[in-house]
């Protein structure tokens, strides 16, 4: 079983609860995940099943959406409703006016402190460790990018609504929602989040743990795994030809001269084989004049 299993992460779960979970179910070892999510969060949560496990740190796509709940007022050490309250304020004031106003200050390229309850590490430390053992240290802003803010409801009497949002990774949604709480002067903790979209994979692929488990004991798990090349469809494609696929199998360099009515102006591409299908990603040495291997993401082939 090579492929994606996108499973709808639910509440109180982490990532790596997640993948323990499904090693039980599908009694396979090989498995990895894209796109952590806290374990607040439900939602998409990409699984990479057998040799689509070395795909996890070159996918193209790395979108994601978001929607997410606050509460106005408030400030926690965990900028959600989960941690401890560390100021409370009145939000009274706040209007649908403001929020709208306050919005674009957060979209687009961004610098965004991690939170201290967060897995970034830090002097060889994980933040979350720190902020356990009551310690604050100095965190590095980091440049993400926030393509889209919007605000679905509001509540003014209430203090509570939620927001859309577009970004890519490594954001943090609920640091977005303390940053905007601090600029409209009033504090905000987040109250939930769900994901709705990863790595290009929308909510309507993926499945609960029941789903696969009813699936497993059907002998169906095939209906699950979505190809690991929908991920890389974004690609501008080089088809190879069998001569040239067992070359390329077989760690030899193809010469740039080979394929150029297919390539174009990018770096990166999708290798397919004859007839193997999906071989994996590979970059044009243009210095080289020949196409590398990046990552063979297909099964090797058994010697005979």
């Amino acid at each position: 079983m090579n492929g994606i299993i996108c499973i709808d992460k639910p509440q109180g779960f982490t990532s790596f609860d997640v993948i323990g979970k499904l090693r039980g179910i599908l009694k396979l070892r090989r498995l990895g995940h894209s796109g952590t999510l806290d374990p607040m969060a439900t939602g998409v949560l990409p699984v990479f099943v057998g040799f689509a496990t070395k795909a996890c740190g070159i996918l193209p796509d790395d979108r994601k959406t978001y929607i997410a709940d606050f509460r106005l007022g408030q400030v926690s050490d965990t900028q959600d409703s989960t941690g401890t309250v560390l100021e409370e304020h009145d939000a009274s004031h706040i209007t649908e006016e403001m929020l709208r106003a306050a919005l674009p200050q957060f979209i687009g390229d961004i610098a965004q402190i991690p939170p201290m309850y967060s897995a970034v590490s830090v002097d060889g430390k994980r933040l979350y460790e720190l902020a356990r053992q009551g310690k604050t240290v100095e965190r590095q802003a980091r440049q993400v990018h926030v393509e889209q803010i919007e605000l679905t409801a509001f509540d003014a009497q209430q203090g509570t609504g939620t927001l859309t949002i577009h970004c890519g990774t490594g954001v943090y949604v609920r640091t977005i929602l303390h940053d905007l709480g601090q600029a409209l002067g009033c504090g905000a903790v987040m109250t939930g989040l769900r994901r709705t979209m990863s790595n290009g994979l929308p909510i309507e692929k993926c499945f609960t743990f029941e789903q696969i488990q009813q699936l497993a004991a059907e002998n169906r798990l095939a209906e699950a795994v979505i190809p690991i090349e929908e991920v890389f469809s974004s690609l501008p494609a080089i088809r190879l030809n069998a001569k040239q696929t067992v070359h390329y199998r077989n760690g030899v360099k193809l010469g740039l001269s080979q394929l150029k009515n297919q390539l174009t102006d990018a770096e990166q591409y999708a290798v397919f084989g004859e007839p193997d299908g999906f071989l994996g990603t590979a970059l044009a040495d243009r210095t080289e004049n020949c196409l590398r291997v990046e990552r063979n993401l297909c099964e090797p082939k058994q010697q005979a």
